[in-house]
């Protein structure tokens, strides 16, 4: 999927999210394993930090936050409740 500098934020699930459910696992995924945000933005999200280190640090900050924001609250959206 197409990769947005900044995650749109709702405080419900948005079509975005249902798209990137794959990207923000690997993002924790990565976190979890020790992953730079570098390497996370190169591997994950398929953004050159080296040529876009803003984008690459706004994106990686912004999908993993929603990533965590998800596990904490939007995970009940996915179970029905």
């Amino acid at each position: 999927p197409i990769i947005a500098d900044e995650v749109p934020w709702s405080e419900t699930i948005t079509d975005y999210d249902e798209s990137h459910y794959v990207v923000y696992l690997r993002l924790l995924d990565a976190t979890k394993d020790g992953a730079s945000a570098d390497e996370m933005a190169r591997v994950v999200l398929g953004i050159d930090p080296a040529r876009e280190p803003n984008r690459a640090e706004k994106a990686v900050s912004s999908h993993l936050r929603r990533a965590q924001r998800m596990c904490e609250k939007g995970y009940r959206h996915l179970l029905g409740h």
